[in-house]
């Protein structure tokens, strides 16, 4: 079972890059609660929170590789046990003017509700990706899209 989606950025696939590959960018449009070094063997660690304070979860990818401009891998180390394992990829190309990104969220074990509710989730957060390359301001939680019980 895999979540595949694909968004195109009109903009330079070097910030598409940027946003995927640094703290700072990633910040920007997944959660604000990032933390770590985002290198190959690096470790990045993602929290997020309910806009009250409180934790929801998160996750922690070990960085298996980047690839500048064209590649940004994790596996996931820590976070839910339907997650731990599996691997995230975001491909990178250029078509004209649009910074095109094909994202993976592969190896879950088995399809359930809940693979279900990242599947819709991974795509706000990819919208998200998209404004803040183009206008530099993305909707990273706690100010996400939430789309019900599970955020």
């Amino acid at each position: 079972m895999d979540i595949v989606h694909r968004v195109g950025i009109k903009a330079k696939v070097e910030g598409a890059y940027a946003a995927l590959s640094t703290i700072e960018g990633l910040a920007g449009w997944w959660t604000t609660d990032t933390s770590g070094r985002s290198e190959p063997g690096g470790r990045i660690r993602f929290r997020f929170h309910d806009g009250e304070g409180g934790e929801l979860g998160g996750a922690d990818m070990e960085v298996r590789e980047l690839a500048r401009n064209e590649k940004v891998f994790w596996q996931v180390a820590e976070g839910p046990a339907e997650w731990v394992g599996t691997e995230i990829e975001f491909a990178l190309s250029q078509a004209g003017e649009y910074a095109i990104v094909l994202f993976e969220h592969r190896g879950w074990r088995e399809w359930s509700e809940f693979t279900s509710h990242c599947s819709t989730k991974w795509a706000t957060f990819l919208l998200s990706l998209r404004d803040f390359v183009e206008t530099g301001k993305g909707r990273p939680n706690p100010d996400d899209l939430l789309i019900g019980d599970w955020h």
